[in-house]
């Protein structure tokens, strides 16, 4: 066969799970060769506030915070249970240490602990968390083409507004750093616009693959292996009707131009087994006029009510607990199941909590997405909802708040709810709604990505239905069945998992090579 390029390890994506894989190789002095869909490095990864679940590293200690592989071991065990083989989440939490090392003895990469609370109340828990996160990362610490690429934070590719001068943060910083890394090593190059088609094997093993670049095939020779790490199928319509039984896929934080599906189809193709593909890491999600829709956490103020106008959960649980709220109450799922955030005047035009929103609320009022009244009764009526259920519900809250308890549904009694809270009252994520005009939101259930792909070992190797690897093919991030199961432990096991386990990736193509 001819090739077109030919490379020791072929790295199908540009997130965190990508770059560290392809920085591991080419540290490693493997030739390596990132290719990436998109115009932009990072995918969804570039999106993300960065927290990184890592249990134990030496990030964490320098910061004073005493951790360990078995305490996160008490804690992830607590919540995920049997959910995922243990030996993979014995990997996951084993390598945390000595990925976050690995990272930091090159002079580019250095992270630092932030608080935010792990997401169950389980043993083993941090109230105060044990995320660590990437140093922000000064444009002039690389070269300017290079951070260019990176994609644009959320916001400004969101509202078509430039990205400002100053340094990368959050995972923007993560991307540049990890990229600037790669660059270090000399064994690195990267490929953009250049998409992966399918996989090529050779008597059971994955031998390179095939991509398209600016509307020509490529084939590439991987002679140690591929690592697929280019998100999940969260933009793929089709799939999610399939595996999740959505109507669309709309509604998705996950970067625009990837997260198709498509190296989780091409893994299909070669043989390998898939698991979790009904799962995602869900959020609501603030519903915008062009039919997309924006992450939303961290609530200070308002209430959820469905289509009957009465609450449903505790709308201070951490994002992916609250969208499987709203699964199990089939609210917001789809575009005839409204979810209602409702609030008062106290806010002024500001939304209470975290998300992207243009400071011009007109298209979203304009499009039925923002309704505003004088009293409750003509909010309801404007949203469609039973009156006397609006005025009950809130009346009830109101209620709890002045007692400073939620007896239906017990908010701000974890300390996750309280770390976003700003009231004033005997409970301070209890805020009444008294004080017109009154506000109505619209909300949907959105994701972060979807959570189900290639079942993986502890080496991150592709799994056969049988359960034996499939040679020369690698996954992890969300092309990846996820180590977590259907459950969301803390901020950061999404792009922290992805980060170990292309580590271990790297790690098993430069001692073994695509044939052990």
């Amino acid at each position: 066969m001819a090739w077109d390029q030919e490379c020791d390890v072929l790295v199908v994506g540009s997130g965190g799970g990508s770059l560290v894989g392809a920085y591991g190789a080419a540290s490693r002095g493997l030739d390596t060769l990132v290719i990436e869909k998109t115009a932009y490095f990072g995918g969804t990864t570039a999106y993300a506030g960065a927290g990184l679940w890592l249990p134990g590293n030496q990030s964490q200690a320098r910061d004073g915070l005493e951790d360990s592989a078995d305490l996160g071991r008490a804690y992830f065990r607590a919540v995920v249970g049997d959910a995922t083989p243990h030996e993979v989440q014995d990997a996951y939490l084993d390598g945390a240490a000595e990925t976050v090392a690995f990272l930091e003895d090159n002079p580019h990469v250095r992270f630092e602990y932030r608080p935010f609370p792990d997401y169950f109340a389980a043993p083993g828990r941090f109230e105060a968390g044990r995320a660590v996160f990437p140093v922000d990362l000064p444009t002039a610490d690389g070269p300017r083409e290079l951070l260019d690429a990176v994609r644009p934070p959320a916001w400004a590719e969101r509202l078509g507004l430039p990205v400002p001068d100053g340094p990368l943060t959050d995972g923007r910083a993560l991307i540049g750093r990890l990229l600037l890394a790669l660059e270090s090593t000399g064994n690195g190059r990267t490929l953009r616009h250049t998409a992966l088609t399918r996989l090529i094997t050779e008597d059971g093993a994955v031998i390179g693959a095939e991509a398209e670049q600016d509307g020509r095939t490529l084939r590439i020779r991987a002679r140690r292996g591929v690592l697929l790490a280019a998100g999940g199928f969260e933009a793929n319509a089709e799939l999610r009707r399939t595996w999740q039984d959505l109507p669309g896929a709309d509604w998705t934080m996950g970067a625009p131009g990837g997260n198709t599906g498509d190296a989780i189809t091409a893994a299909v193709e070669a043989g390998a087994a898939t698991g979790l593909l009904d799962q995602s890491w869900w959020c609501p999600s603030l519903r915008f006029p062009d039919g997309s829709a924006a992450f939303t956490l961290g609530l200070h103020g308002g209430i959820f009510v469905d289509g009957s106008g009465r609450r449903f959960a505790n709308e201070s649980l951490p994002y992916d607990q609250m969208g499987r709220q709203m699964l199990a109450a089939k609210a917001g799922t789809t575009h005839d199941s409204p979810v209602w955030w409702v609030f008062d005047g106290r806010f002024g035009d500001e939304l209470p909590g975290i998300t992207v929103v243009p400071a011009d609320r007109k298209a979203f009022t304009e499009a039925g997405l923002w309704h505003t009244a004088d009293t409750l009764h003509g909010l309801a009526e404007r949203i469609g909802v039973d009156t006397e259920a609006l005025r009950t519900t809130v009346q009830a809250f109101n209620g709890y708040a002045a007692d400073g308890v939620d007896e239906d549904f017990h908010r701000g009694e974890d300390a996750y709810d309280r770390f976003f809270a700003q009231g004033e009252g005997a409970n301070p994520c209890l805020v009444p709604i008294e004080e017109g005009p009154f506000h109505a939101v619209q909300i949907v259930l959105g994701d972060l990505g979807t959570k189900g792909g290639v079942r993986t070992d502890v080496l991150a190797r592709a799994l056969r239905e049988d359960g034996t690897p499939i040679p020369g093919l690698y996954a992890a991030g969300n092309t990846a069945a996820s180590v977590s199961g259907p459950y969301y432990p803390g901020p950061g096991v999404p792009i922290g998992s992805a980060m170990v386990f292309g580590h271990i990736a790297a790690s098993h193509m430069a001692e073994q090579g695509a044939g052990s």
